[in-house]
């Protein structure tokens, strides 16, 4: 497939408001998830951003940027993962195989851009001293330049080069890597779930799993089916519960 020049100016554009957005506005867009469903969305293979982006999204789950720590940039990763994985032609494991590293590569931007931003900081603390606030707000505003072009640069490079990019990845790369690759993106699904498990009160609530579990493996049911269930039961139960409890209420003033 062939990926036009509107299309990488369109996901670098998405790129460059999405980091910014994950940093402090929280519209959610800059959430894995997200990137992957535009990407899918903007290339004509929205089944393949979803799975590339949930997928990532379960290793972010809990992981942002405490104290100012580095994390990986899964959103960028989703972007590019996707695209080489429409581009290409291949299957969701090359996309998440291809998209772990170029996350963790993007790390060293995301220090870089800290850095460059250092200078508007400085800047503003000079203005704040001569009580400026004008300029205080206007270097707040330059310092989202670096963020988004440290994700918007990368993104339109890849794709802007990604026919020669995902060529040389798919003919030059030996097999074993290429099956180690995919054998990563196998595994990272199972690893991202696992993350999730430990910040979920599975000890209150295990029949709940055990449904969800043999849903999926034995009866075969999509994802959208066991989320409908689980919407299902989780209403009935809380909608129980409230009832119970006005019962209870209602016996004591009884009483």
């Amino acid at each position: 497939m062939h990926i036009a020049l509107w299309q990488i100016l369109l996901l670098s554009a998405y790129a460059f408001i999405a980091q910014p957005d994950a940093l402090s506005l929280q519209l959610s867009i800059g959430f894995p998830l997200m990137s992957g469903f535009f990407t899918g969305l903007v290339l004509g293979n929205v089944q393949m951003g979803l799975t590339v982006g949930a997928t990532l999204q379960l290793m972010v789950l809990g992981v942002n940027t405490y104290g100012g720590a580095t994390v990986p940039d899964f959103m960028s990763a989703a972007i590019m993962g996707t695209a080489f994985a429409i581009i290409s032609g291949q299957d969701v494991e090359f996309a998440i195989g291809i998209a772990l590293p170029i996350g963790l590569l993007l790390t060293q931007l995301d220090i870089l851009t800290r850095m460059i931003n250092v200078y508007f900081l400085h800047k503003a603390g000079r203005y704040a001293d001569e009580g400026d606030a004008d300029g205080v707000s206007r270097m707040n505003i330059l310092g989202i330049i670096p963020w988004g072009l440290s994700r918007a640069l990368p993104v339109f490079l890849g794709l802007y080069f990604g026919n020669e990019v995902v060529s040389a990845i798919t003919n030059y790369l030996p097999q074993w890597l290429m099956g180690g690759l995919k054998v990563a993106g196998g595994i990272l699904p199972a690893m991202g779930i696992a993350i999730l498990m430990r910040y979920l009160p599975l000890k209150k609530f295990y029949p709940f799993m055990i449904i969800g579990f043999v849903l999926a493996a034995y009866l075969k049911m999509s994802l959208i089916g066991i989320a409908l269930i689980g919407f299902a039961i989780a209403a009935a139960y809380l909608y129980l519960k409230n009832d119970l409890k006005a019962q209870s209420e209602g016996g004591d003033i009884d009483d």
